[in-house]
């Protein structure tokens, strides 16, 4: 389930380069897998909008019947914004100023909270209130050290052994715990890292400690093959692990809990791509460069996690295949998308496509050199729409000088 290359050529060529393409279609198709996949009853997701906050995605998810994982208040104002209702939003962010903490309670949405001292100013706050806890189920896996969430070396969650802690300040304030959270890593990599992970939240969710539960988070970091040579993961045996035990907690528990989980990349990695267009081929000895009108800026994995995306060559895609680095147009020696790609015959003027861009790339973009973010453009039914504009180069700054309180200076 891929974009056809005449469509992506047509959306190249009526809105430039570079532009991020998302699928919507596609975005749909992930999540009827996922819930397929974890055939629960009371199943919910809550979909980690900190991967992609493109408000076409967002309208996409909700109108799918999905809540939302926010971390930060602007996630909070774009769910809102776009028709989420507080009641299908959860809050969990780390390290928060109580300001911060002050701001969303006031919204009514649940917040998650991911240490001792937070949940002692929130009870402090807020007492006889509801709230989710999350814990650190002691399991490290993910894709790169970068973003392993679980184990003590880590600062996410709130530790197991400290959970006579958390009933000190939950009992002494009244607090309601309704929902407990774990998050091991993103892009697991170990198939039992999940289940694992569930244990260990099992062994402390029990009635003694936290009577009022009504759902179990168990996070996202569900992996999608980015690389050619990647073993897509087997998500329906997962599942049917992952609901098997999960059932016979909540047959010991006493109650049918909700399942929750909050998958990101999983929804929406490869449901996009970016366009980029080639101005540059430099032959340096042994070596081929393709200079591109894009950046590290503008999708950063490559640079930051050694992440592998596949680029195809959409506007020669029968040429004579060569080697080729691929880079960008940003004053850094380590701006490249990819090193020793082998792809059809690429000239100046071709249209690249980068693939599985659409999660955590425009999401974690900037405007490093003051070069403006892309523009993104939405397929649904193999129809394209603009969904963001590009700002050209003028506009970003005069954006950045309204925005001075130092302008008059100038």
């Amino acid at each position: 389930m891929k974009i056809n290359a005449p469509l992506l050529n047509t959306i190249a060529k009526k809105f430039g380069t570079p532009t991020y393409v998302y699928d919507l279609d596609r975005i749909k198709h992930q999540y009827r897998l996922f819930c397929e996949a974890f055939p629960w009853p009371t199943l919910k997701i809550f979909y980690a909008m900190k991967a992609n906050y493109n408000i076409s995605v967002l309208t996409t998810i909700k109108n799918l019947g999905a809540g939302i994982d926010a971390v930060s208040p602007g996630d909070l104002y774009m769910a809102l914004s776009c028709g989420f209702d507080p009641s299908k939003i959860i809050y969990t962010a780390n390290n928060m100023k109580d300001t911060e903490m002050e701001e969303v309670a006031a919204t009514g949405v649940l917040l998650n909270i991911d240490s001792l001292s937070r949940l002692e100013k929130y009870a402090n706050a807020y007492p006889n209130t509801k709230v989710c806890l999350r814990f650190n189920p002691g399991v490290v896996d993910g894709e790169h050290d970068k973003i392993k969430t679980g184990g003590d070396l880590t600062k996410f969650g709130i530790l197991l052994e400290d959970v006579n802690k958390v009933k000190a300040i939950t009992g002494k304030y009244g607090l309601k715990v309704v929902g407990i959270h774990e998050h091991t890593g993103s892009g697991l990599i170990k198939p039992d890292s999940i289940l694992n992970a569930m244990e260990q939240i099992f062994s402390i969710a029990t009635r003694e400690n936290f009577p009022d539960l009504a759902f179990l988070d168990f996070g996202g970091g569900f992996k999608v093959a980015y690389g050619p040579d990647e073993v897509p993961v087997d998500y329906k045996l997962m599942g049917a692990q992952v609901v098997e035990r999960f059932s016979n907690f909540c047959s010991s528990y006493g109650k049918e809990l909700e399942l929750r989980f909050e998958p990101g990349k999983y929804l929406t990695a490869q449901a996009g791509q970016l366009l980029v267009e080639v101005n540059t081929v430099k032959h340096n000895r042994n070596r081929t460069i393709c200079g591109t009108d894009s950046g590290f800026p503008q999708l950063i994995r490559p640079m930051f996690y050694d992440a592998h995306h596949t680029i195809k060559n959409i506007s020669n895609p029968e040429g004579k295949p060569s080697v080729y680095d691929i880079c960008g147009n940003i004053c850094e020696t380590g701006d490249l998308f990819a090193k020793d790609r082998f792809l059809p015959e690429i000239r100046e003027n071709d249209i690249l496509s980068i693939q599985d861009a659409g999660a955590y790339c425009y999401a974690m973009g900037g405007t490093y050199n003051l070069r403006p973010m892309p523009a993104e453009v939405v397929v649904e039914n193999s129809k394209a729409f603009l969904s963001r504009k590009r700002l050209t180069p003028r506009q970003l700054i005069d954006l950045i000088c309204r925005e001075s309180t130092d302008i008059n200076r100038l």
